[in-house]
């Protein structure tokens, strides 16, 4: 068989590296052992390893602080490992995503029980995917359209928070009273010490704050007339 029938002939299952459109790779991926982890990074595919027990702790303070979010603020909704369909080459797992419900004006919708979409915002825990993470998956995500971004590093202990200004990544500095604060979702503020530390009360505490302010108010209030215009 010449190397040109070869190239023709279409993949049957996902292989590292492979460079493939979002609709073959998703369909690859549904036919893939129980298990199997994937991601389509600007058309790549990508592989991870098997998730650590620290990226694993790491990852549960995330989903507490963005659920928290969430119970608090109408029309929003925290998402865990969900498959997020970015377009045509790229097919994510974000380890957190924030998410505005596309009845109360979101940018993302739902199509085959799948997000599709940039959501708001998204978070990586990152160790052994430090690079990947803080490289091609940023780009893909900047790219995509998602107006925050933030990486839980390990190993180092980092937080990295980016927000898009005019198309672009800029890492957003921290306040002067040591917290992060989102410009996308008011009230959605975090303390980085407390997350690095597993400290999830202080992490509560330092988000009660935040949903405890007018500018958070005023939000609520805006998703809730965008409902009501749907």
């Amino acid at each position: 068989m010449s190397e040109r029938h070869l190239a023709a002939v279409p993949p049957r299952m996902l292989v590292a590296g492979q460079r493939l459109d979002q609709p073959t790779f998703h369909a690859l991926y549904e036919a893939m052992p129980p298990g199997t982890r994937a991601e389509l990074i600007d058309g790549v595919v990508h592989m991870p390893s098997p998730v650590s027990s620290d990226h694993g702790e790491a990852q549960v303070p995330v989903i507490m602080w963005l659920g928290q979010y969430a119970e608090n603020t109408p029309g929003v909704r925290a998402m865990d490992n969900a498959t997020t369909i970015l377009g045509w080459k790229g097919e994510l797992q974000p380890d957190g995503l924030l998410r505005i419900l596309p009845e109360y004006g979101g940018r993302t919708w739902n199509e085959r029980g799948f997000v599709c979409g940039a959501p708001e915002l998204v978070v990586e825990v990152a160790k052994t995917t430090r690079y990947v993470d803080l490289g091609p998956k940023l780009d893909d995500y900047q790219q995509a359209g998602v107006l925050e971004y933030v990486v839980r590093a390990i190993d180092p202990d980092e937080i990295f928070w980016f927000g898009q200004e005019q198309g672009v990544f800029v890492r957003r500095p921290i306040g002067e009273d040591g917290l992060y604060r989102s410009f996308v979702f008011p009230g959605l503020w975090l303390d980085p010490l407390a997350l690095v530390n597993g400290d999830t009360r202080q992490q509560r505490a330092v988000l009660d704050l935040g949903c405890a302010t007018a500018e958070h108010a005023a939000f609520v209030t805006k998703l809730a007339a965008a409902q009501g215009s749907a």
